[in-house]
């Protein structure tokens, strides 16, 4: 297995057949691959989407949620049970072009071990004035605090080693600060542009200020794990030498 693609999702229904058949055409020259599609407690038919997309597509697998409990919980459920050594995370409203899975996939691989996370940047955002705005300001914040060099964290998509993300501290929000936590551990981040998209259906989940005092509570909590972080030592087996 190459690469497994990660992709939670709540009520997006009207998104799964379009975005599974771009899948299937970008992936293909991936092989061998998988995408876990992650269902966080959808209430909009989500799951008969998902089952009629699973028909004669064995690539496909599907996890549930028993309640929603949100995106970064999505994402490490599809971790979890994930066959490569390489996860990519995506978002599930089509705004992320499955095009640009194999140029990701190239960066990190490229960068050989050492390199944990292939970063998307997003380009032509399509997320309107106001939002823009807002990350904008968020990113430059996020920057000048943290200091990783990324532009673009809330892009959902990113490429990260399966066994680095389970070096990460976990909690709510974890992927907006991935490339800081990366670094963190001692790992490399490489970033590429992606082209955004419109959604293909339905409406954003996330306002501006249903997670701006969240963001600020994370934000204080990341830069105190930097902080907190002390050498992680090299360990050799040396049984019976």
């Amino acid at each position: 297995m190459r690469l497994s693609v990660i992709i939670p999702v709540k009520d997006e229904a009207g998104n799964i057949a379009s975005l599974v058949a771009e899948l299937e055409t970008a992936c293909a020259p991936l092989a061998p691959f998988e995408v876990i599609y992650v269902d966080d407690g959808s209430t909009d038919g989500t799951a008969e989407a998902l089952r009629a997309a699973q028909a004669g597509r064995p690539w496909l697998r599907v996890l549930a949620h028993d309640r929603t409990a949100g995106k970064a919980a999505g994402i490490r459920s599809g971790i979890a049970v994930a066959r490569a050594p390489v996860c990519a995370l995506m978002d599930g409203d089509g705004q992320n072009d499955p095009a640009f899975l194999a140029p990701l996939l190239e960066a990190i691989e490229a960068g050989g071990a050492r390199v944990g996370l292939a970063q998307g940047q997003r380009v032509g955002r399509k997320d309107g004035r106001l939002k823009s705005l807002q990350s904008r300001i968020a990113n430059g914040v996020r920057v000048r605090i943290l200091k990783d060099a990324t532009r673009d964290t809330g892009c959902g998509y990113k490429l990260v080693r399966r066994d680095v993300y389970g070096t990460l501290p976990f909690f709510d929000g974890q992927h907006r600060f991935m490339p800081a936590l990366v670094a963190r551990e001692g790992f490399g981040v490489v970033h590429r542009d992606v082209v955004d998209r419109p959604r293909f259906t339905g409406t954003s989940k996330y306002g501006l200020f249903d997670r701006l005092w969240v963001g600020l509570l994370d934000l204080a909590g990341v830069w105190w794990l930097i902080r907190r972080k002390r050498v992680t030592p090299r360990v050799t087996d040396v049984t019976g030498a």
